[in-house]
């Protein structure tokens, strides 16, 4: 927006990137959201043949949410003496291995040791192209860029319906996506060169910018903790979403399970579709306003998922919430810079950790709720998370507006 704080005007300043770089990325985020989604579709599939009780897919997401973590933590150290692309080259193969070892575990516990591994090569994936992003990609690519993690998580649920429907067990689906990642792992040590060449800094970029405040700082601001809680919820309601919906829908609510994972597909597909309308309407309208307008919309489409006699109402509540959903995460990053101003590089970091952590642990929570309560806590979970989203999000409107109209000293 053109009415921008001074803070925010960095943000744009960036080194253009190769069209090859461009679309490798591209097609990275899209290996991203694969993995993610199989899982909740084959569950019923894994945990029948391994006899494992059904809320275990909750701990099958937290060991993935924690070597997911542990890799984000990590990243900037290993591009320092990697670089982005051979660390690229080894994350995905990382992951292509994880899949495989998916597809051939003769018992249930290993699972748990490849979901953390997959989890770790995911991060890394993440970590190292949203660096490269920050410094090279224009804000719509960066908007895209996420909206292909959604194309993935469509694709995923799409695959292994097909593979069940064909008769196949549930493994083939994982092989057949290790194969996929085994091509963006041939992509990335062929173009691995070019990931790393200097580029020429904008035109417009400054010589030097101020230095941040410290983390300490940072963190003495409520802003800050309603943003990092926003992130938290929000990142807990996506996976939540896309990984219980296809168990409820057919364990819970008896829908026929190639309906539901064509529903499944449809949830990440919105998701998709929502990032690239919404970030071509976000130059245009406020992104406070369509922020506003899509957690408070989250309220009914969640209520529809909530409700269990009208199975069609809960499919529609779930490709809804997909769309509502979608602009959420990357609009909140962008206007993080606005909203805190100088500390936005660390607060960033704060909102993209508390955003795994709640990948992790809210649907395993969901998954302890439902070996106490049946799969119905399921419903609640969605709609009570959607409410949290609403709350915080005009937590963090308060307090921004309250910095904007409050004189910020010169750091």
């Amino acid at each position: 927006m053109s009415q921008s704080a001074p803070q925010s005007a960095p943000a744009a300043q960036f080194a253009p990137a190769a069209p090859i770089l461009i679309l490798l990325a591209y097609l990275a985020f899209i290996s991203l959201g694969l993995p993610d989604a199989l899982l909740g579709v084959a569950w019923p599939s894994i945990s029948a043949e391994f006899g494992l009780p059904i809320g275990y897919l909750g701990l099958l997401l937290a060991c993935a949410s924690v070597g997911y973590l542990m890799a984000s933590f990590a990243g900037g150290w290993l591009i320092a003496r990697l670089g982005i692309g051979p660390l690229l080259t080894v994350s995905c193969l990382l992951a292509m291995a994880s899949l495989i070892g998916y597809a051939t575990v003769p018992m249930g516990w290993l699972l748990f040791i490849t979901s953390y591994f997959l989890g770790m090569g995911g991060g890394a994936i993440d970590v190292g192209l949203n660096i490269y992003a920050a410094a090279h990609f224009s804000p719509r690519h960066v908007n895209w860029l996420h909206a292909c993690y959604g194309v993935g998580a469509m694709l995923g649920p799409l695959i292994v319906t097909a593979v069940l429907s064909a008769g196949l067990v549930w493994r083939w689906a994982y092989l057949l996506t290790a194969g996929l990642l085994a091509l963006m792992s041939l992509a990335f040590w062929f173009s691995r060169h070019l990931w790393d060449q200097p580029t020429a800094p904008a035109p417009d970029a400054p010589a030097s910018l101020p230095s941040p405040p410290t983390v300490g700082t940072s963190l003495r601001r409520p802003l800050v903790w309603f943003s990092i809680a926003l992130f938290f919820i929000y990142t807990g309601l996506e996976i939540t979403a896309g990984q219980w919906s296809y168990t409820l829908l057919t364990e819970g609510r008896g829908m026929d399970p190639t309906q539901a994972g064509v529903w499944i597909g449809l949830y990440w597909g919105s998701l998709t579709v929502g990032r690239i309308v919404f970030g071509i309407i976000s130059e245009r309208v406020a992104p406070d306003a369509i922020l506003r307008l899509c957690t408070l919309g989250l309220l009914a489409s969640t209520l529809l998922i909530w409700q269990s006699e009208i199975t069609l109402l809960n499919s529609i509540g779930l490709a809804l919430t997909g769309f509502l959903l979608a602009p959420i995460f990357p609009l909140m990053i962008a206007r993080t810079p606005a909203r805190i101003g100088a500390a936005a590089p660390y607060v960033i970091s704060f909102q993209v950790a508390a955003a795994s952590i709640g990948a992790g642990t809210i649907p395993a929570a969901t998954g302890w709720l439902v070996e106490q309560l049946g799969l119905e806590a399921v419903g609640g979970v969605i709609g009570g998370l959607a409410l949290g989203v609403v709350l915080l999000h005009e937590a963090v409107l308060l307090l921004g507006s309250a910095r904007a109209t409050t004189p910020v000293p010169e750091q």
